[in-house]
């Protein structure tokens, strides 16, 4: 089938699981036989405005900057955004640019026939909302997260407005687990129109037997880590929602039964300075590494090898593909389990396929008892660590994810 995609992040530039999923999707569906456009946008304009990606046509159209334009008619919610409010321009300016060359020059101009839009998140969304209206192609809108949940509760209710009318419109909504179903049924979508489908990762790339002794020792001398300490790893945006102030929270507690453990914290966000000042409060500045920028892929894969246990505490989580790259590389993994949060579909926490801990991500003790947990037992580790690598194999491969997809897609064409 002819499918496409409107996705604010694509290659090179992926900010999120968001840009991971559609990078992998879209080149599993192009290798099972099938036509695949994507949308993105342009970030800076300084991109490529269209190129053949992995046998994949991608456009990103230059856009303008209407943010003073759209100001003229602003409500409250817009102006609050204060230097922000250039973002949402932007991906107002993305989609209707986007969708117009989609109508107008590869369908009415040149004849490209296709059968199925599917618009990522509240960024694509509208461009797909155009695109069906003028072309009546089925839509399907992907919810891998929500501006209520995004938020912890706020957030702008223009772009809740967006989403709940993209739900309308659309002819299905997909979404990445059933924690975040029952969330979009209490927000007020249509049930009937919710189907779930995981996320995955791929095993063969991330996959603990391709890291060598040696790419595992560097990256811990690097850090500082001793051979006869342990490496706690974390890697996320830093913001509200991921947990990481709980986490550290836990530490003092872990190092009192295991003083020689290191935490390495990888990712970029606003509360990076709020975190490191609460490092140096709680007196574990020095047993706490930050590394606060983008690191390549294979880098991010040494860093779930070298480590000895991960620790993902979210308190709103829709799928989390990280905790499936943890599970790959063989890791036993302690996540969040409260409220919208798909890591708890993803980990067993105990009996024989046990391959990791549900946390409460609001208690620092509870965090740091499954710590002391993982870190008690080396054996035990391993164990849950092929327990995990194992499910993702049966269970979260892009295989089957973008055969799952595949088959909601042809239920509406």
């Amino acid at each position: 089938m002819k499918i496409v995609h409107f996705s604010w992040e694509f290659p090179p530039v992926i900010f999120g699981g968001l840009g991971t999923f559609i990078t992998e999707l879209a080149q599993k569906q192009v290798a099972l036989r099938n036509e695949v456009t994507v949308f993105s946008l342009n970030h800076n304009n300084n991109l490529e405005t269209y190129e053949k990606w992995n046998n994949i046509e991608v456009y990103r159209p230059q856009t303008l900057d209407l943010s003073s334009t759209y100001l003229l008619f602003a409500d409250h919610d817009f102006r609050s955004w204060g230097e922000y409010f250039k973002f949402f321009a932007d991906v107002v300016s993305y989609s209707t640019i986007s969708a117009s060359q989609f109508v107008n020059q590869l369908v009415r101009k040149h004849g490209n026939s296709y059968d199925i839009i599917d618009s990522h998140d509240w960024l694509g969304v509208m461009g797909g909302m155009i695109s069906k209206r003028e072309l009546d192609l089925p839509l399907i809108f992907h919810i891998h997260s929500t501006e209520v949940g995004r938020s912890v509760g706020r957030g702008s209710h223009v772009i809740k407005d967006i989403e709940f009318e993209g739900g309308q419109v659309a002819d299905c909504v997909i979404t990445v687990s059933y924690a975040m179903k029952d969330e979009l049924e209490k927000l007020g979508f249509p049930p009937d129109k919710i189907k779930v489908c995981w996320n995955g990762v791929d095993p063969e790339k991330y996959d603990p037997n391709k890291i060598s002794i040696d790419e595992k020792n560097n990256l811990r001398r690097n850090y500082n880590i001793a051979d006869d300490e342990n490496m706690l790893f974390f890697v996320g945006r830093l913001v509200t929602v991921k947990g990481v102030d709980s986490l550290l929270k836990s530490m003092p507690k872990v190092l009192e039964d295991f003083p020689k453990t290191k935490l390495v914290i990888l990712g970029i966000g606003d509360l990076e300075w709020k975190l490191k000042s609460l490092a140096e409060q709680l007196g574990i500045k020095n047993n706490v590494i930050f590394r606060t920028e983008f690191v390549s892929e294979k880098e991010r894969i040494i860093h779930y090898a070298a480590s000895d246990c991960v620790v993902l505490p979210s308190i709103y989580e829709p799928f989390g593909i990280v905790c499936t790259e943890s599970m790959s590389m063989g890791k036993p993994t302690i996540v969040g389990a409260r409220g919208t949060n798909g890591f708890r579909e993803q980990i067993i926490p105990n009996g024989e396929k046990q391959c990791g801990f549900h946390i409460n991500p609001y208690d620092p003790n509870d965090i740091a008892w499954a710590i002391k947990e993982v870190l008690s037992d080396k054996n035990r580790s391993i164990w849950m660590g092929k327990n995990a690598r194992k499910r993702v194999i049966e269970i979260f491969s892009w295989d089957a994810v973008t055969k799952r997809t595949l088959d909601i897609y042809k239920e509406f064409i």
